[in-house]
C-alpha cells in the first residue's frame, strides 16, 4: 500500500515504518511541523518516501494515518479535493491523553463513523469520549535496541523532552527530590538549564540532548532508569529503558501501572518509595541487573516489533477492504 501519514512521532513512526509497504511523508520548506519529511535522529528504511503537497495532488494513497485535527483539511486540500475517510480509507492514531476536563473529554473523532479512531494505550481508548466511532487499540511496539545494559554509573536515567516547560505533565516538580536518592542524567530536547530552573547543583542534574543512535547506550550505562511523569499516555522511552535491560522506577500513573509488571522494577504513587528504591538499586547492582533483565523479557513479550507491526496489517486490511 501507498501510506500517507506526517511526521509527528519520531520513535512511533521509526516501528511503524518497518512494515511492508511505502509511506509517503510530507515535507515542505523549511521542514516545520506539517512538512518534517524524513527523520534526521533515527534510522528509517528507503521504503519512506517524501512528497511534496504538489507531488501528493495525484499520487496514489491507499491509507492515510491523521495524528492531529488539522490533517484532516491538510489531506483533503493537498490530495486535490479526495476526503479522508470518504474517499480514501483513513485511521485516526492519537497517541495522547486527553486534556482539560478529563473524565468528559470528548475526542475530535467522536461520533465519525467514516475511519477507525486508533489509541496506543488502553489507557487512552479509557479516558477519551469517542463517541460512536469505531475504536480499537494497538499498544507500542519498539525496534529493539538490544540488551546494552551495564549499570556502570551509579546515576539515573530520565528521558523526558521540555521538561521545564511541560512542567508537573512530566513530573519535573518532583526531581529535587528525586536526586536525593541518585544524581540524574536528564537526556531529552530543551533540558538545557533544568538544574538551574531546579535550585540543584549541577551535578545532581544534568541534562544531555543526544541523537537517538547516542541516548540508548548511554542511558544504559546509568543504574537506574526513573520515570517521574504524572500525566502521559505511555513514554516509548520507559519502554526503551525497559528494552535496554534497566530495572525501572516509576509513578504508578496511566498506562506505565499495566507496562511494568513484578519483578521489573517499583511502581508507586509515592516519591518517597520511588527514592527508596532508587537508592537500594544504586546499593544493589546485582539486584539491578537482575530486575532490569525481567523488565527486557517483559516488554519484548508485550511491545515487540511483530506483534505492532502485525497488529497494524490486520487493521490496515480490514480498513481498506
Amino acid at each position: 500500500m501507498n501510506v500517507l501519514l506526517w511526521h509527528v512521532h519520531g520513535s512511533w513512526t521509526t516501528a511503524f515504518v518497518q512494515g511492508p509497504h511505502r509511506y509517503l511523508v510530507p515535507v515542505l520548506p523549511g521542514r516545520g511541523p506539517d512538512g518534517r519529511g524524513r527523520a534526521r535522529t533515527y534510522t528509517w528504511p528507503d521504503t519512506v518516501t517524501e512528497v511534496t503537497p504538489e507531488e501528493l495532488r495525484d499520487a496514489p494513497v491507499d491509507l492515510i494515518v491523521l495524528q492531529r485535527p488539522h490533517e484532516a483539511e491538510l489531506a483533503r486540500r493537498w490530495l486535490g479535493g479526495r476526503r479522508p475517510g470518504r474517499d480514501v480509507p483513513a485511521v485516526y492514531l492519537e497517541h495522547n491523553a486527553p486534556e482539560g476536563d478529563v473524565p468528559g473529554t470528548r475526542h475530535p473523532c467522536a461520533d465519525r463513523d467514516d475511519l477507525t479512531l486508533v489509541h496506543v494505550t488502553h489507557f487512552n481508548r479509557l479516558f477519551w469520549d469517542g463517541g460512536r466511532a469505531p475504536t480499537t487499540v494497538i499498544e507500542h511496539g519498539i525496534v529493539d535496541p538490544g540488551h546494552r545494559y551495564t549499570g556502570e554509573l551509579t546515576r539515573a536515567a530520565v528521558v523526558v523532552n521540555e521538561p521545564i516547560r511541560r512542567g508537573r505533565h512530566t513530573g519535573t516538580d518532583l526531581l529535587p527530590a528525586l536526586s536525593d536518592a541518585a544524581p540524574l542524567d536528564v537526556f531529552g530536547m530543551a533540558t538545557e538549564g533544568l538544574a538551574g530552573h531546579l535550585g540543584l547543583p549541577p551535578d545532581r542534574c544534568r541534562a544531555h540532548d543526544l541523537p537517538q543512535a547516542e541516548l540508548h547506550t548511554a542511558m544504559a550505562r546509568r543504574r537506574v532508569y526513573l520515570h517521574p511523569v504524572r500525566w502521559t499516555s505511555l513514554g516509548l522511552s520507559l519502554l526503551e529503558a525497559m528494552h535496554l535491560g534497566l530495572p525501572v522506577v516509576a509513578l504508578a500513573a496511566t498506562e506505565a501501572v499495566e507496562a511494568v509488571p513484578a519483578g521489573a522494577g517499583v511502581l508507586s504513587t509515592r516519591p518517597d518509595v520511588l527514592a527508596r528504591a532508587v537508592r537500594r538499586y544504586l546499593r544493589d547492582p546485582d539486584a539491578a541487573a537482575e530486575d532490569g533483565a525481567r523488565a527486557r523479557r517483559a516488554a519484548l513479550d508485550a511491545y515487540g516489533l511483530k506483534r505492532f507491526l502485525d497488529d497494524w496489517e490486520r487493521l490496515m486490511e480490514e480498513v481498506t477492504r
